[in-house]
């Protein structure tokens, strides 16, 4: 056991916590919006901590920490332009803006205001199906965080009977995350998700800071330089011989920022929590402040851990924890424990508690979250349009609950029996593309193209899905069986896209298929003109606090409205300017490498002062966004106790 009772007492401090949050908030959950939306009473400070917990699992800190060890300071370089991309769709309102002007509860009811019920179903179905496939290796992941971490015994023995820790265990946090979900529905996930983030962002500071002063800075860069040649770990233009994450996949994920965002609807319930455009397009500005600092983070940690056990001088401190890896059977679950196996040996009682609980804040957070998203899509935008009328408000609830269970048997079930044969993200991105291939397309054709079509839509989705599915065939299934069935063609075909396509890959030439695809049939089928100002409340459809109208003139291209007090102004341009900032080291970079060339010695100096921003940042958000969200926490109760519900309001299209 690599805990000490100081550990245990911290975490259970922060669950008994989030309980009372929990328990508290429950009275004010009185509608179906209430569960699904938080009545859209939600300030930007609570949208944006929330949000960003609620994508930062333990899975998603488990696979990066598993990138970051395999490509260190490297992959920080090519994530920079992650950076102004995001201030740059956050900025504009890309997607978001438009979205929550149409006023839809989930992705799939626009689908059905945009094009039809019928394609909503599809829809809805293809993106629950995907979305429960993907979070299926979440429990897994988490649970073996702890036990690793925790030093728990494989096995225990209660009231004569041997008991597997990891399926009890795994078994127990998921029921605690039922609990969270059930009890308060979006009003609970973001509250006890706002404070979840914070803790997280503390945490990580914290953390950190210790790791630097306990490994120290020279151990770490010796370390990162021992690197073969092409495989460099401080030099992100020495990487020609890296696999898998690779100059390739980043370039692929800065398409995939505009392409699929908001597609994805692990969180879609803070897509529709805002209490106005305005308020979401502002909780997307100040989450990329947020994420800069959590970015750099996050892989300071992994990075440190793995220099200590990479480094000779501290071998004999790393001991014990290489011998613990080396029995790990299954390498890509190796490679996933390698920075909490070493994290266990590098931190000391009290900050092992702290990280443990900043690890079960994140379990929670996410679940929580991708439990209520994957459950209610399920309800919202398959069985609603299906049955073709609207429940009762209490049946409604009753279903959602239902659906959100059998979620989590699912995942419960698919986490015992998979075992995991490729990294964390690139799974993602593999089971991730069956949705997301064809989703991009339909979404930024159906929010800003008059032109595009039903039969657009459908096209798109059926291409991206079908090309995804024999992408995933391509990648996932064993070649040499396929060639000794007789099938040697498909078998070559297999083996040769094995070794030159990854799943990013794959789900890029996904993309493209569909964006040609709803272009092409856009085309081809005669139409009207869509009517959007009926779909985005504008105009003579406009309701009352959410008509504001984007300017004409003067500051139109940057997207300043009167909506902006001072304070957005301000933030609005510290936000353009800090978007440059990243956007000019970027480019200097490569020109300075083009022109001088660069070394690891070189690239040491740069982390260096890199991470002490990313401290400094962290520490100033950190107290930043607790004020602000405190703030909009007593705004959004004094909302929901003086709310009039609308039963309708329930996501349910009906004719006007």
């Amino acid at each position: 056991m690599n805990l000490q009772l100081v550990d245990w007492v911290i975490i259970g401090s922060l669950l008994a916590l989030l309980i009372a949050i929990t328990l508290g908030s429950r009275h004010h959950m009185k509608s179906v919006a209430d569960f699904l939306a938080a009545g859209r009473c939600a300030g930007r400070y609570l949208i944006c901590v929330s949000e960003g917990a609620a994508g930062l699992g333990a899975i998603t800190l488990v696979a990066f920490w598993e990138m970051y060890a395999q490509r260190g300071f490297t992959a920080v370089w090519w994530n920079l332009p992650n950076w102004p991309i995001l201030f740059i769709i956050a900025l504009t309102g890309w997607v978001a803006y438009r979205f929550r002007q149409t006023r839809a509860l989930t992705l799939a009811q626009f689908f059905e205001m945009r094009y039809s019920r019928n394609f909503r179903i599809f829809a809805g179905f293809v993106a629950f199906l995907c979305g429960v496939i993907n979070f299926g290796i979440f429990p897994a992941v988490g649970t073996r965080f702890f036990i690793y971490f925790c030093g728990l015994p494989s096995h225990f023995e209660f009231a004569g009977v041997e008991w597997s820790t990891y399926a009890t265990l795994m078994g127990g946090l998921l029921l605690l995350c039922l609990f969270f979900t059930f009890t308060g529905g979006q009003i609970a996930i973001i509250l006890t998700d706002f404070l979840q983030g914070l803790v997280t962002l503390a945490i990580l500071v914290i953390t950190v800071g210790l790791l630097l002063s306990k490994v120290e800075w020279h151990n770490v860069t010796s370390a990162l330089m021992t690197a073969p040649p092409g495989e460099s770990l401080l030099n992100p233009f020495d990487m020609e011989k890296a696999t898998g994450f690779n100059t390739r996949y980043f370039l692929i994920l800065y398409f995939a920022w505009f392409y699929n965002w908001m597609a994805w609807q692990g969180t879609q319930g803070f897509n529709a929590s805002a209490k106005s455009p305005h308020e979401q397009r502002m909780a997307k500005v100040l989450g990329t402040w947020r994420y800069f600092a959590q970015e750099l983070l996050i892989p300071i940690v992994a990075i440190c851990a793995i220099a200590f056990l990479m480094h000779p001088e501290l071998f004999p401190s790393a001991a014990n924890a290489r011998d613990a890896l080396d029995a790990i059977e299954n390498e890509k679950i190796r490679s996933q424990m390698s920075v909490p196996l070493a994290l266990s040996r590098l931190l000391p009682a009290g900050l092992m508690g702290g990280l443990g609980a900043m690890m079960l804040a994140a379990f929670i957070s996410n679940h929580n979250s991708y439990l209520h998203s994957w459950g209610s899509i399920f309800i919202q935008d398959v069985v609603m349009p299906l049955r073709g009328r609207p429940f009762t408000p209490k049946t409604h609830l009753l279903l959602l609950r239902l659906s959100i269970l059998a979620v989590a048997v699912f995942i419960y079930l698919f986490s015992l029996k998979y075992e995991q044969s490729q990294y964390i993200l690139m799974f993602f991105r593999i089971t991730g593309g069956i949705y997301l291939g064809g989703a991009g397309a339909v979404i930024i054709g159906g929010l800003y193209w008059k032109r595009g079509t039903t039969l657009a839509a459908w096209a798109a989705m059926l291409i991206g899905a079908i090309a995804s599915l024999i992408g995933l065939f391509l990648l996932e299934f064993n070649a040499q069986k396929v060639i000794e069935m007789g099938h040697g063609w498909l078998g070559q075909a297999m083996l040769w896209t094995q070794a030159n396509i990854t799943g990013q890959d794959m789900m890029f030439i996904c993309s493209l298929l569909a964006i040609a695809g709803y272009i092409v049939f856009s085309r081809v089928q005669p139409h009207r003109p869509f009517d959007f100002d009926r779909l985005l409340h504008r105009g003579q459809y406009a309701q009352d606090g959410e008509a504001i109208e984007m300017p004409k003139t003067g500051l139109s291209l940057l997207r300043v409205g009167p909506e902006y007090t001072r304070f957005d102004k301000l933030i609005y341009l510290a936000s353009m300017l800090w978007m440059v900032m990243c956007g000019v080291i970027f480019v200097i970079g490569l020109v300075w490498h083009k022109t001088w060339g660069t070394t690891a010695q070189g690239w040491a100096a740069f982390w260096y002062y890199l991470v002490w921003l990313a401290m400094i940042m962290g520490s100033i958000i950190l107290v930043w966004f607790a004020v602000g969200g405190i703030r909009d926490m007593i705004d959004m109760f004094a909302r929901l106790r003086t709310m009039t519900r609308d039963e309708t309001d329930d996501g349910m299209v009906r004719d006007s």
